[in-house]
C-alpha cells in the first residue's frame, strides 16, 4: 500500500512540473510531449496490477 502511495505522490509531484512548463512556455510541441509522457506515466502507474 505505502509502494502504490508513493507512486500516486510521484506521479503528481510530476504532474505539477510539467504543467508550469506548459503554461509558462505555451508551445505546441512542449505541450504534445508533456501529454505523452503524462499518458505513459499515467499508464505506468494506474495501469499496474497490484503486486
Amino acid at each position: 500500500m505505502l509502494d502504490r502511495s508513493l507512486s500516486i505522490f510521484a506521479f503528481l509531484g510530476l504532474v505539477a512540473f510539467l504543467a508550469v512548463l506548459v503554461f509558462k512556455l505555451q508551445r505546441t510541441d512542449i505541450t504534445v510531449i508533456v501529454t505523452l509522457t503524462l499518458i505513459l506515466a499515467g499508464w505506468d502507474v494506474f495501469g499496474r496490477k497490484k503486486s
